[in-house]
């Protein structure tokens, strides 16, 4: 009897040993998230892709980020000062700021990313243009000098989207910026896990054990990113069926982007609730190096046939998701929201078109337009464009390919028979389209690198002077002045604005702060 006592005693004392080892071992938290695309560039200083961008956010901090209200707010930045000339600017880092492999984050850091940045971006190119000169102070100081006042400093430091300014290691900061970046050391709430990364199918992201979270609470960008998360995968499920299945069967947690014929149906599901994606608009995007579309005259013919309303009911948003017709390129509802400009084109008037269209002298010359396969709304979208360009008696000439196809063909300038193109669609989120400096396509600086390669001096004098400009009443007034010309040039066509969706787990929290479409699972937790 003695014996099994002793035994049984011995056992539980090495049960209760081996207790912590179970919990050390028991499974991590993990989120699980259908990927709008498959993630083929890991540095988002190098692409305007979203899928790199949201993974920068994963992996990276920022200076500055935007809250939800669209206002820059301190993130890695403890404090600030600005002369009143807006000329002299002084930063100083929060203490404590660690990369992932645990050094710590430096003004030397700070400045050498800020200027890879600027290489690349339209705001920091803009700051570079104005004179803009970076200094450390101390290891956690720097200053920002300026020959000229710019008045988007701050937002600049805070841009969302399409090159957002994150912090780097500075030896990963001075490499070139022609190629991107070899290696992920993060100043962000996730660590990036290369050894499980399978291209193609899953990209995985594990908490940042030195990061170190501000103490206000998340607010779009801004705030702290401290994550409920152990472990974050991204799936890359590029049929809607199967990812909508998953979902279903609680395989995943987040599907996030849902085709537009998905999104009835799962309004009616109570296991799956829909949120907003955030709000995009259509782009026409027209080749400005060759005939037809080097002519402006005739690119105003094509924009006044363009019904956005239609576009966008073909590409399958429900009513309620969609706006019948978008006055301005800077998205209908957001602070530069303007109208300047377009009353000519308010109504879709072919045989207005028509006329403008020989008018302009068109010779029946063919358009080639590059039509995605497989990308639903964006198939959508082009097969729209090519129904109203024959409309108003344009000689069409439609080329069906997949979207990685279009995205290497749309850089090529050669004549449409060499390999070339006239027409191309795209969409583009809010961030990327708010303000005559964040839109690209609005960028009509001559010698530029965007596809399309528009080219109108006097819009990119306005657009500059807007950059300049501190004055709230004269920017609004330059505001105006540029869109109007941007009707006048026709950089690119506004082919209608809606608002994505995402749809999630039921029982996922937090899915409600959820921000424009930005990758925010800081604030998630189930």
């Amino acid at each position: 009897m003695k014996r099994r006592t002793l035994a049984a005693l011995a056992t539980l004392a090495l049960s209760a040993a081996y207790l912590p080892a179970l919990a050390q071992t028991a499974p991590p938290k993990t989120l699980k998230v259908v990927a709008h695309a498959d993630l083929k560039i890991l540095d988002p200083t190098f692409t305007t892709a979203y899928i790199s961008r949201n993974f920068g956010y994963m992996v990276y901090d920022t200076l500055f980020a935007q809250d939800a209200n669209g206002k820059p707010q301190p993130q890695m930045a403890e404090k600030y000062t600005s002369s009143k000339d807006g000329k002299q600017w002084s930063f100083t880092l929060r203490p404590g700021l660690k990369f992932s492999d645990g050094s710590a984050v430096t003004s030397a850091d700070a400045i050498a990313s800020l200027q890879r940045w600027a290489a690349r971006d339209s705001i920091g190119r803009a700051m570079v243009a104005g004179g803009a000169e970076w200094k450390a102070v101390d290891a956690r100081t720097f200053t920002l000098t300026l020959a000229e006042p710019f008045g988007l400093v701050l937002e600049g430091l805070a841009k969302p989207s399409s090159f957002p300014p994150v912090i780097l290691p500075e030896r990963l900061a001075k490499m070139p910026a022609t190629a991107p970046l070899p290696e992920v050391i993060g100043s962000g709430p996730f660590i990036f896990k290369r050894d499980e990364w399978v291209p193609g199918n899953k990209t995985v992201f594990v908490r940042n054990p030195n990061y170190l979270p501000r103490s206000e609470a998340p607010s779009g960008l801004a705030g702290s990113k401290k994550t409920s998360f152990d472990r974050v995968e991204w799936l890359y499920l590029p049929d809607a069926n199967s990812a909508i299945a998953a979902l279903k069967r609680g395989e995943v947690d987040l599907v996030e982007q849902v085709p537009p014929d998905y999104i009835a149906p799962l309004r009616t599901d109570p296991g799956v609730k829909i949120g907003s994606g955030g709000t995009y608009q259509g782009f026409l995007v027209m080749n400005h190096l060759l005939p037809p579309f080097n002519n402006p005259k005739v690119r105003q013919a094509l924009l006044q046939a363009v019904s956005q309303e239609r576009i966008v009911a073909a590409m399958g948003y429900p009513l309620d998701m969609r706006m019948s017709y978008c006055q301005t390129f800077f998205i209908c509802g957001s602070p530069n929201d303007t109208a300047a400009g377009a009353e000519p084109y308010r109504k879709a008037d072919v045989a207005k078109a028509k006329k403008m269209l020989a008018d302009a002298g068109y010779k029946g010359e063919k358009v080639t337009i590059l039509v995605p396969s497989d990308v639903t709304y964006l198939n959508a979208e082009a097969l729209m464009a090519a129904q109203t360009m024959r409309s108003i008696g344009m000689n069409v000439d439609a080329q069906t390919m997949d979207w990685a196809s279009i995205g290497a063909r749309r850089a090529k300038r050669d004549a449409p028979e060499a390999g070339g193109w006239n027409m191309y669609v795209t969409v583009a989120g809010e961030f990327d389209v708010n303000s005559p400096i964040t839109n690209a396509y609005l960028s009509a600086a001559c010698g530029n690198t965007l596809p399309g390669w528009p080219c109108d001096k006097t819009l990119d004098d306005l657009r500059n002077a807007w950059l300049k400009e501190t004055v709230p009443a004269k920017r609004r007034e330059i505001l105006d002045a540029f869109q109007a010309r941007a009707y006048e040039t026709v950089p690119y066509i506004n082919a209608g604005q809606y608002t994505a969706a995402f749809a999630a787990r039921a029982s996922l929290k937090g899915t409600d702060k959820l921000w424009a479409g930005m990758p925010t699972v800081w604030m998630l937790d189930k």
